[in-house]
C-alpha cells in the first residue's frame, strides 16, 4: 500500500498593483479640471473678475489681493522709510560745514541771523549733536511752518510758527549788545510780523456768532358760516339747518 504524499498547492491569487504618483496626480489633475472640479471653478471665478466687480468677485481672490497689495505697500514704505533716513542722515553729516557763531551773513539779515547763530553755538556745547546741526534744524522748522501755514491754515502749525518767531525774537534780544538791543530786536520784530502775514494767512480773531432766527408761519383757522339776514314780520322758515350738527 503507498501513500500519497502529494499535497495540493495553493495557487497565488493576483494582488492588483496600486497606482503610481504620476497617476494619481494625473486623474487628480483631470477631474479638477472637469466641470464641478476645483480648479475649473476656481477658473470660472477668475474670469468672472472683470464683469462682476468687486463685492462679486469670489473671497479667495479678494483676500489674495488684498494680501499682495498690503505686502506691496509694506516693502514700498520700507523702502522709501530707508531712503528718506538715508538722505536725512547725509543732510545732517553734512551740515558741520556751516559756521555757526560768525559774522557770515551781512545787510539786514545780519541783525537777525548772527545773534541766532551766537545764542545756538554759546547753548549747544553740551547737546550730543553739534551747533550747526542745530543752527540747520532751526532754519528748516522756520520755512517749513511758514509754508505749512500758508497752505493748511493748521492751528497747530501756527502755533509752532508762532513759538518758532517769539523765540527767534528772545535770541536776538538776549544776544544782542545793550547798546543796540532795541532796534535789533525790533527789526526782528517788524520781520516776524511780516512773514507772519503768508503763515497765518486767513486767520480771523473776530468771534463767530451764530444767530438764528425762528420765523413761524401764521396759523389760518378757517371756519365756514353763512349768516342770514333776519326776517322781519315773517314766519321762521322750517328748511334752515346749522353746519356741523
Amino acid at each position: 500500500m503507498t501513500a500519497n504524499n502529494t499535497r495540493p498547492t495553493d495557487t497565488p491569487t493576483p494582488t492588483s498593483k496600486k497606482p503610481g504618483r504620476l497617476t494619481t496626480v494625473r486623474t487628480w489633475w483631470t477631474d479638477a479640471w472637469k466641470e464641478g472640479g476645483t480648479l475649473h471653478e476656481m477658473w470660472d471665478d477668475i474670469r468672472r473678475v472683470p464683469g462682476a466687480g468687486w463685492h462679486g468677485t469670489a473671497n479667495w481672490i479678494k483676500a489674495l489681493a488684498t494680501i499682495t497689495v498690503f505686502s506691496l505697500v509694506v516693502l514700498l514704505l520700507s523702502g522709501a522709510v530707508d531712503v528718506l533716513l538715508d538722505g536725512a542722515h547725509r543732510i545732517l553729516t553734512a551740515v558741520p560745514n556751516v559756521q555757526v557763531g560768525d559774522t557770515t551773513s551781512t545787510g539786514v539779515w545780519a541783525t537777525i541771523d548772527n545773534p541766532i547763530r551766537s545764542y545756538i553755538a554759546t547753548h549747544s556745547a553740551s547737546l550730543p549733536i553739534s551747533a550747526p546741526t542745530v543752527y540747520t534744524l532751526w532754519q528748516i522748522t522756520g520755512l517749513g511752518t511758514l509754508i505749512a501755514g500758508f497752505i493748511t491754515r493748521s492751528n497747530g502749525i501756527r502755533l509752532t510758527w508762532l513759538a518758532w518767531g517769539t523765540a527767534s525774537i528772545a535770541m536776538v534780544w538776549t544776544t544782542t549788545p545793550a547798546t543796540s538791543r532795541t532796534v535789533a530786536t525790533a527789526i526782528a520784530l517788524l520781520a516776524w510780523t511780516i512773514t507772519s502775514a503768508f503763515a497765518l494767512r486767513g486767520l480771523n480773531l473776530r468771534p463767530l456768532v451764530v444767530s438764528t432766527v425762528h420765523t413761524g408761519a401764521p396759523q389760518i383757522t378757517l371756519q365756514p358760516q353763512i349768516h342770514l339776514p333776519a326776517q322781519p314780520d315773517a314766519p321762521t322758515p322750517d328748511n334752515v339747518r346749522t353746519l356741523g350738527r
